[in-house]
């Protein structure tokens, strides 16, 4: 990866964006640290710095996450790495990527049946970091190593990569595939354009990308890359530079990679699993609000400013780039990555948040090409006060699901977390109030990479009554009746709770039953967990079998994937009273 070190050097600075006559010290000693790899290094350090406490300490996720871990996790069991399946259901949605990227980091590092799901999600960990890296290799080319740095701390930290960083499903995998592929064909693009030189490596490294994605996610890939290309084209109209890119060898590259598992999972499914993919999952997306998801248009951009904090502070100011600089090079491809994309999914009916993830790398440019001169002064206090919004409402979130679903050591947790929280978006604001916008995001990242970590690894474990399946598992191993320790019949039947954490934590032949086969389960020995709605139902079903049943625990908790209080009592057979011992008379 090769590096400039000031826009002069790039070609492709406006003189708006030329170098401070006298550098302040700290600027001169960022240059040096942030120089060749070290820059990128530092922006992927950032955003493990702000993952990593969550990986380890939250419990695993519903429903994505712990149906991606627990279809992983049957692979390895199964030793079957075509085939996608959540207990017996096949999951025919998105591609096998993550699914071998999860069971390779398990294998290495853990096993399945430990069911660590901190294992699951280095993949995602190395996604996002593999973002902020290419993030900050591309920028670096346009605007230099300090301010191509701070592209990478931007999107690292920005409180939507670093939350997908520790979920093991596909995201943070994606954006780190994308932004790779758009890094390297930026740098392609600045070179035609008489900027720094791509290196050999660009159009590897955007084919190798754009592989990687399509075997993660499909199309999303594609499609960002071709909107941008055709939208350069366009713009430019001119596409030469675009011949080195290789295409056939480039297409040549993504088919190996991706063709044989394709092939394997045709014939492995009669070609059941594209059909299930595009139906199932991919049409109901486009046709309309998928599982109650929808939104209207303007959904994500009203979103961003805190899926971007702390750096919402320079949103106003990248837009103003982003159109008063649209002839730069550097502007201009980092236009071309973001709008047509992020117009595809504002307009798509299902909208998560998540969706336009691998688009934020070209906002963490834009907000890089945004500190190379001082924005309008009604753009610093319209974004001094977005970053100040953004902080209130994140931390009031924080405060207020301590109140509701924690006890007093996360309403500590909650307190400490909201001081971090305005604290970061405050120094956003000031930074730009007094025309130091490169410093005050700076700090804004440093000190929300920290209230990131408390979050996720402070506040959010501590929020016990909302992880329902991680409570369920511990009652029944403090009561002996887990069927792994080789003593209690199993599986565990359960009614009423059908969550996938509970499939995950309980292991693969977990039975989600209705309660008259709950109360089957405990005329055969068996374990059984029956929500309150089914306990009716299920001291019916004992009574016709003539069974009786003892209730062990009973967790109270909030299921947040349907947004219902629960209450679920551990049941287990009811032993017979001991035999008295007879005393035989003394001879």
């Amino acid at each position: 990866m090769s590096a400039v070190s000031s826009p002069d050097q790039a070609g492709v600075a406006s003189p708006a964006a030329a170098p401070d006559e006298a550098p302040a010290p700290w600027k001169i000693a960022l240059d040096r640290w942030t120089g060749g790899w070290k820059g990128p290094v530092l922006a992927a350090l950032a955003v493990m710095l702000a993952a990593v406490p969550g990986l380890m300490a939250l419990p695993p996720l519903d429903r994505d996450e712990a149906r991606f871990a627990q279809a992983s996790a049957q692979m390895l069991e199964t030793g079957d790495f075509v085939n996608i399946r959540f207990q017996d259901a096949p999951r025919d949605k998105k591609p096998v990527g993550i699914h071998w990227l999860q069971a390779a980091s398990v294998k290495l590092v853990s096993s399945a049946e430990v069911r660590g799901i901190w294992a699951y999600r280095l993949p995602s960990l190395l996604g996002a970091a593999l973002a902020a890296a290419a993030c900050a290799w591309g920028a670096t080319a346009f605007w230099g190593a300090r301010r191509g740095f701070l592209a990478g701390a931007v999107l690292g930290t920005s409180f939507l990569l670093s939350s997908e960083a520790f979920i093991a499903k596909t995201d943070a995998v994606l954006c780190g595939a994308v932004v790779l592929s758009m890094a390297a064909l930026g740098r392609l693009y600045g070179e035609a354009r008489g900027g720094a030189p791509a290196g050999r490596s660009a159009n590897t490294l955007f084919w190798a990308g754009m592989a990687l994605a399509v075997l993660v996610k499909g199309p999303v890939g594609p499609m960002v890359a071709g909107l941008a290309l055709v939208t350069l084209a366009l713009w430019d109209r001119e596409a030469g530079w675009m011949r080195r890119l290789h295409w056939v060898w480039g297409l040549v590259l993504v088919v190996a990679v991706v063709g044989p598992w394709a092939v394997a999972i045709t014939v492995a499914t009669d070609g059941r699993f594209w059909t299930s993919a595009v139906q199932g999952d991919l049409a109901p997306k486009l046709a309309g609000g998928q599982e109650t998801h929808g939104a209207p248009p303007g959904y994500h951009l009203l979103a961003s400013p805190l899926l971007l904090f702390p750096a919402a502070a320079v949103l106003p100011a990248a837009l103003i780039v982003a159109w008063r600089r649209r002839a730069e090079p550097g502007v201009r491809f980092a236009v071309a990555w973001l709008v047509p994309a992020w117009l595809v999914f504002e307009a798509m009916p299902t909208k998560l948040v998540h969706y336009p993830l691998p688009l934020y790398g070209a906002l963490a440019w834009l907000a890089a090409a945004a500190c190379t001169a001082t924005p309008p002064r009604w753009s610093r206090r319209v974004g001094a006060g977005l970053s100040l919004l953004a902080g209130v409402a994140l931390a009031a979130v924080g405060v207020l699901a301590a109140d509701r679903y924690g006890d007093s050591a996360a309403r500590v947790w909650a307190i400490v977390v909201g001081v971090l929280l305005l604290s970061a978006a405050g120094a956003a604001a000031v930074g730009l109030r007094r025309r130091s916008t490169e410093a005050g995001l700076l700090i804004a990242a440093a000190v929300g990479l920290i209230a990131h970590g408390a979050l996720a690894g402070g506040l959010a474990p501590r929020l016990r009554t909302l992880w329902v399946s991680e409570r369920l598992a511990q009652a029944l191993e403090r009561a002996g009746l887990d069927p792994r320790d080789g003593v209690t019949p199993g599986p565990v039947a359960a009614t009423g709770f059908s969550e996938p954490s509970l499939v995950f934590a309980l292991g693969t032949p977990t039975e989600l039953v209705d309660p008259v086969e709950a109360a089957d389960a405990i005329d055969e020995g068996r374990p059984a967990m029956v929500e309150a709605g089914k306990e009716k139902a299920f001291r019916a079903a004992l009574a016709d079998l003539g069974v009786q049943a003892t209730s062990v625990a009973t967790i109270r908790g909030f299921d947040y994937s349907d947004g219902d209080p629960v209450a679920i009592t551990l049941w287990r057979p009811t032993l017979p009273p001991p035999i008295p011992r007879v005393q035989e008379p003394a001879l």
